[in-house]
């Protein structure tokens, strides 16, 4: 499994997962994270790496309805997601988390909230194709995001050309990218990573605490509130989709 400079467009179909998840069995030192072992079967609304993959091109089934599906990358610990959840109850969402301790946090939350149109999944954000099929997404949300500030660390970094190309494609027409970010890079440079690609930034905001999100009925995540108690601005950009 390699992320940085990972090629698109990914194989069409996935017989096997890109992301290779690794069970406490596999660990020298499993007690060192419990969360390893205890995210399985912590929530009925929480799906492991190695069940993830395996709802790909019929999530519907999952949510038990057809619905818009909303995606956020990196959900930490769960206030966007279940937010959003509760406050667009037509809508089906999935948080797409890496940490094992961040997924059972945010499940707790879904169940405390008894929302039954969210899901947390535990994988990694630089796969999305092991997940959804092309056109399939109404929305993709990515909130603060690593900002990794480096030049050296490029490579790294979520906000790159290779996963916007993968936003494109698996965004359908009319879908929107909505980031937010206290690294302003994450979010000013997305106009030039785009060139060629059917975007549009529709919005945008230098400081979302001053000046609102560059759309309607925006959620403030834990992290996002932290920035605004310290006095540091969170920027913003939408972008939709074309057909």
């Amino acid at each position: 499994m390699e992320v940085p400079g990972r090629p698109t467009p990914q194989p069409p179909a996935v017989e096997r997962p890109r992301f290779r998840d690794r069970d406490a069995a596999e660990l020298r030192r499993p007690d060192v994270n419990p969360y390893v072992a205890s995210h399985r079967g912590a929530s009925e609304r929480l799906i492991p790496a190695d069940e993830a993959w395996r709802w790909r091109g019929r999530w519907g089934e999952q949510f038990g309805r057809e619905a818009p599906l909303h995606v956020e990358i990196g959900s930490g610990a769960g206030f966007f997601l279940t937010g959003m959840a509760v406050a667009h109850p037509d809508w089906n969402f999935l948080g797409v988390e890496l940490r094992f301790k961040r997924v059972v946090i945010c499940a707790r939350k879904l169940d405390v909230a008894c929302v039954s149109n969210a899901r947390i999944a535990r994988y990694h954000g630089a796969f999305l194709d092991d997940l959804f099929e092309d056109g399939t997404l109404s929305a993709l949300y990515v909130n603060h995001p690593d900002p990794w500030p480096k030049e050296r660390h490029e490579k790294n970094r979520l906000i790159a050309r290779w996963f916007l190309e993968d936003c494109a494609r698996l965004l359908q027409p009319g879908g929107h990218l909505r980031i937010k970010s206290d690294h302003p890079p994450n979010v000013t440079r997305v106009p030039e990573l785009i060139a060629g690609l059917p975007f549009t930034v529709t919005g945008s905001s230098v400081d979302v605490h001053r000046d609102g999100a560059p759309w309607e009925g925006d959620v403030e995540t834990n992290y996002q509130r932290k920035k605004r108690i310290a006095g540091i601005p969170v920027l913003a950009m939408e972008l939709v989709r074309q057909g």
